[in-house]
């Protein structure tokens, strides 16, 4: 497969698909740009090499053209960002954006309008009747289907090279994730820097394991992280559970948990991981103690207690001291460390202890050797807030799309730039 660092894009015009998907303000004020950051040295180097960049992505989840997922909110930070003017066409397929690649120089760069503006994009039909019958579903599914090849088909029109550097959409079959790469041959389709990155730390993750591994998951369902869960199982030596799902598993074992957030209808499940962590071999840790609270609320009363015997009225919050220990005992015995999720409230600042002394614990583990992965949203924006993100070995991009490629699932966006199926 192509390399984009031994690639040379002199007098070529490369589609860039990155992930802009950024968080903007009632003024349309960009409030986290670690997403167009991230994309900055598979730009750079485009452009460095005497290229030009035609950029493609997506912003939010409009239903059709919608002025306020409009990318133009993101050029005038994007050129920033670059130190060069970037050029903007209005729409992603229409004469406009025709007419700007077609005009670009190297050294110059155009943005495209929200790709997503177009149903072609997602391949999903917009505007069924509620009433549509299964036929009419499948009819029109079918139709966009063969569009969503043709919108591909007139992005690629517009370049040379095709470059993915959006991890954070390369679980979705999207036109321009996955099919678009079709319109290139192998050494002209490449992943950018960040998804380089991006693929190498999950497959380090999931197949070049030094032991102990550890992952450490977090969240309040069990529901939401059963396939991860499922498959880890068959590859970690210690399986960390945590943060709102604690209360299902203690609840399913006879424990009372008062008010903590629990799924009642998962009790089984929870059981039935509890037997398979044992059949396998893998050390389930769960916590003995945690901080309790009157309330949802970072001004409650607050407490510590044994994690099985939480009074009516008070809900577990995070972690206690002991479980604290126990976690942070087993992270630094280990040589491979994966971290999704954290272990209570840590947007409030009285429970987020226990998140911040497991990010210290990953951090120490990293410094004595081991590899860490840290995804998920808010394993991320813990290590951001605690200011522990240069202290792990890779901190995730992709949300999504890295929960699916610890599930073992293929993405489709990876698949596609090496030429392998993915359904």
């Amino acid at each position: 497969m192509q390399s984009i660092e031994n690639f040379n894009f002199a007098g070529k015009k490369a589609f860039v698909r990155v992930d802009f998907n950024v968080p903007l303000d009632e003024n349309f004020n960009i409030t986290d740009d670690t997403r167009m950051r991230a994309a900055l040295p598979t730009l750079k180097k485009i452009l460095g090499d005497g290229g030009s960049v035609i950029i493609g992505s997506h912003l939010g989840r409009p239903k059709g053209v919608n002025e306020k997922f409009s990318l133009k909110h993101i050029q005038k930070h994007l050129a920033d960002l670059l130190g060069v003017d970037v050029q903007f066409a209005a729409d992603c397929v229409g004469e406009e954006a025709g007419a700007k690649a077609a005009a670009l120089q190297p050294g110059e760069v155009l943005l495209l309008e929200n790709l997503r503006f177009y149903a072609e994009e997602e391949g999903k039909p917009r505007n069924l009747p509620e009433d549509a019958t299964d036929e009419q579903k499948a009819e029109a599914k079918k139709a966009i289907k063969a569009s969503q090849k043709e919108f591909a088909k007139r992005l690629a029109s517009y370049a040379d090279v095709y470059v993915n550097d959006a991890f954070g959409t390369a679980h979705r079959a999207h036109a321009s994730t996955a099919i678009m790469a079709d319109d290139f041959d192998t050494d002209h389709r490449m992943f950018g820097f960040l998804m380089e990155k991006e693929v190498k730390a999950v497959d380090k993750i999931l197949n070049d394991i030094k032991r102990p591994f550890t992952a450490i998951m977090g969240g309040s369902k069990v529901s939401s992280k059963i396939e991860i869960i499922e498959n880890l199982l068959n590859k970690v030596d210690n399986l960390i559970l945590t943060g709102g799902m604690t209360y299902t598993f203690t609840k399913a074992q006879g424990g009372k948990i008062g008010n903590s957030i629990v799924e009642n209808d998962k009790l089984d499940l929870a059981l039935e991981i509890i037997a398979k962590a044992k059949e396998k071999g893998v050390n389930l840790v769960l916590a003995v103690d945690d901080k309790i609270a009157d309330a949802f609320s970072n001004d409650a009363n607050t407490r510590y207690c044994p994690v099985d015997n939480v009074p009516e009225g008070w809900m577990g919050m995070d972690i206690g001291p002991e479980s604290m220990a126990i976690f942070t005992d087993v992270i630094l015995k280990s040589k491979t460390i994966l971290w999704n999720g954290p272990t209570g409230v840590f947007e409030f600042d009285n429970f987020s202890t226990g998140s911040r002394v497991v990010g210290e614990a990953i951090g120490e583990a990293t410094g004595n050797g081991a590899f860490s992965l840290v995804g998920g949203g808010d394993s991320v924006a813990c290590v951001n807030k605690f200011g522990l993100a240069n202290n792990v070995s890779y901190v995730s991009t992709g949300g999504g799309a890295l929960l699916e490629a610890i599930e073992g699932k293929v993405l489709p966006g990876i698949a596609a730039v090496e030429g392998k199926p993915y359904k």
